[in-house]
C-alpha cells in the first residue's frame, strides 16, 4: 500500500506564505515590491492560497468545445461557395459570412451547407425585414439556427448614425422579426470596438452588458441565445478572466428579464496591438489571445490572420490562422480536458474582481440614463478616449513592449510596397448624430513615421 506522502507535511498558510516571502525582501516593502496594479484598479499579488476562498466558475469547455470560424467576404457568390467548401474541407468548423447588402443570392449562398453541422454567422452591413424574413426561411428548411450579426446599437457607435434614421425604427424592425422568425439569433451584441478602441477590460465588460440591456428594454420577445462577440489582447489570464466575467454579468442579468438562455460568445484576436513591421510576431501575438478564448469558454474562435492589417484575404494567411486553432484543438487537446484552468486561485480572483468592477460601471451607466443616452452626451467615448491614451502613452513610452516595434525593431524591415489596405485609422468627416468610437492600433504613429523614411 502507497503511503500518501502529504500526511509528512504540515499545510500552509497563506499567511505563513507572506511572512516567509516578508522576511526574503530584507525590509522592503511587500506591496510596493511585489504587488502591481492592472489599468483596470485590480491589484495583482505574487501568489494566491485556496484558504483566501475564491469562488470557483463552471466552466464546460469539453461537452461543447469551441468551434473554428472561417471569415468570407461574399461579393461574388459562386467564388464565396467555392471558398467555404475549401475552408470546411481544410478544417473550418463554422462560417461567418459578411454580406453588405441585400441583393446577395442568399438562398445560393446557403444551398450547399449542412446547417445543422456546420453552424453558419450573417454579418450584415444592413437592416432588412424582409432578407431576415427570407434567412429564417432558409434556417427553418433544414430545422436550423443561423446566428444574424446586425447591431444597430454597434452601427451607432462605430459610424456616428443608425441604419435608419429614425432611432425607434431600428428597434421596430427587431421586434417584426422577433415575432416572425424563429430560426435565426438575431440579437447580437458587437463589444469588440470597445476594445480595438481602447477602453480597459472593466470598462469592455460594463459597456457590454450596457449594449446588452438596451436590447432587454427594447426587444418585446427573445426566444433564441444573444450572440456576443468579443476582442481579445494578450494580458492572457486577465482575458480569461475577462470573458468568465461576461458569461457570469450576462446570465445575472438576463435571469432580471426572466432570459434563460446562456449567451453564445464568438471572440477575435483584437487588431490594436498588431503591427505593420515584424509581422509575424503577431502569430504569435493571437496564438496567446486564442488560448485565452478558449479557457474562457468562448463558443467560437475566428482567428485573425497574421496579415489581415495590411493584406486582402488570402489562402495563405486563411490557412495559418485556421490551423492554428487546429493545433490548439487537435494537437493541444484544449478539447479534451474539461476547464484545463479550473481550481486557478489566480484566474478565480481576477475574475471575481472584474466581474464586481464591470457590474459596479454598468449600474452607474444605467443610473445616468444608459448607453445609447450616454453615447449620444459623449460621456463614453470620452471615457474610452482616456483610458486609450493611458495605454498609448505607455507604450509611447516603452513601458508597454510590441517587440519588433517599439523593441527590438529590425532597421531593415520594409513595408511600404506590401501594403493592399491601409492600415491607419481612415478620417471621413461628414455630419452625425454622435461622435463616433474609433478603432485605432496602438504602433499607428510609429509606423506611419517609419514608412515615411522608406
Amino acid at each position: 500500500m502507497m503511503k500518501n506522502l502529504f500526511q509528512d507535511f504540515e499545510p500552509v498558510t497563506s499567511k505563513q506564505w507572506k511572512q516567509q516571502i516578508q522576511f526574503e525582501l530584507k525590509g522592503l516593502d511587500y506591496n510596493e515590491t511585489l504587488v502591481w496594479e492592472s489599468p483596470e484598479g485590480i491589484k495583482v499579488k505574487p501568489f494566491y492560497h485556496r484558504d483566501e476562498d475564491q469562488k470557483t466558475i463552471s466552466i464546460n469547455t469539453k461537452a461543447s468545445p469551441f468551434k473554428i470560424v472561417q471569415n468570407i467576404f461574399v461579393f461574388d457568390v459562386e467564388k464565396s461557395i467555392k471558398k467555404t467548401n475549401n475552408s470546411i474541407a481544410r478544417g473550418a468548423e463554422s462560417i461567418r459570412f459578411t454580406i453588405e447588402n441585400e441583393e446577395i443570392d442568399s438562398v445560393k449562398l446557403l444551398s450547399e451547407i449542412d446547417l445543422v453541422k456546420i453552424p453558419v454567422y450573417l454579418n450584415l452591413k444592413f437592416l432588412s425585414t424582409d432578407f431576415l424574413k427570407k434567412i429564417n426561411q432558409i434556417a427553418l428548411s433544414q430545422n436550423a439556427i443561423i446566428h444574424i450579426q446586425v447591431d444597430p446599437i454597434h452601427q451607432l457607435l462605430t459610424d456616428g448614425n443608425w441604419f435608419e434614421t429614425v432611432e425607434k425604427d431600428n428597434f421596430d424592425v427587431l421586434n417584426s422579426v422577433s415575432n416572425q422568425c424563429k430560426n435565426i439569433s438575431f440579437i447580437n451584441i458587437n463589444g469588440s470596438t470597445y476594445q480595438n478602441a481602447g477602453a480597459n477590460m472593466v470598462q469592455q465588460l460594463a459597456y457590454i452588458l450596457a449594449h446588452t440591456n438596451e436590447y432587454f428594454n427594447q426587444i418585446t420577445t427573445i426566444q433564441q441565445p444573444i450572440t456576443i462577440e468579443v476582442s481579445v489582447g494578450t494580458n492572457y489570464f486577465f482575458e480569461i478572466a475577462k470573458i468568465r466575467a461576461l458569461r457570469l454579468l450576462f446570465n445575472t442579468l438576463a435571469a432580471e428579464y426572466n432570459h434563460s438562455l446562456d449567451c453564445h460568445i464568438i471572440v477575435t484576436p483584437t487588431k490594436r496591438n498588431k503591427t505593420l513591421y515584424d509581422y509575424n510576431t503577431n502569430m504569435l501575438r493571437t496564438t496567446t489571445e486564442c488560448m485565452s478564448a478558449v479557457l474562457g469558454e468562448a463558443n467560437a474562435i475566428s482567428n485573425l490572420a497574421y496579415d489581415a492589417i495590411y493584406h486582402k484575404d488570402n489562402e495563405f494567411g486563411d490557412r495559418i490562422s485556421r490551423n492554428q486553432l487546429l493545433v490548439l484543438k487537435h494537437e493541444s487537446y484544449f478539447d479534451v480536458v474539461n476547464n484545463p484552468a479550473d481550481g486557478t486561485y489566480y484566474i478565480e480572483s481576477i475574475t471575481s474582481q472584474l466581474a464586481e468592477k464591470g457590474l459596479s460601471l454598468f449600474k452607474e451607466i444605467e443610473a445616468n440614463g444608459g448607453l445609447i443616452k450616454q453615447l449620444k452626451e459623449g460621456n463614453i467615448q470620452k471615457k474610452i478616449q482616456e483610458s486609450a491614451q493611458k495605454e498609448q502613452d505607455l507604450f509611447d513610452s516603452g513601458k508597454e513592449v510590441l517587440l519588433g516595434t517599439n523593441k527590438y525593431p529590425n532597421k531593415n524591415d520594409k513595408m511600404k510596397n506590401d501594403l493592399e489596405l491601409f492600415p491607419f485609422v481612415k478620417v471621413k468627416p461628414r455630419k452625425t448624430l454622435i461622435t463616433p468610437i474609433i478603432e485605432k492600433r496602438l504602433a499607428e504613429k510609429m509606423e506611419q513615421e517609419r514608412l515615411s523614411l522608406e
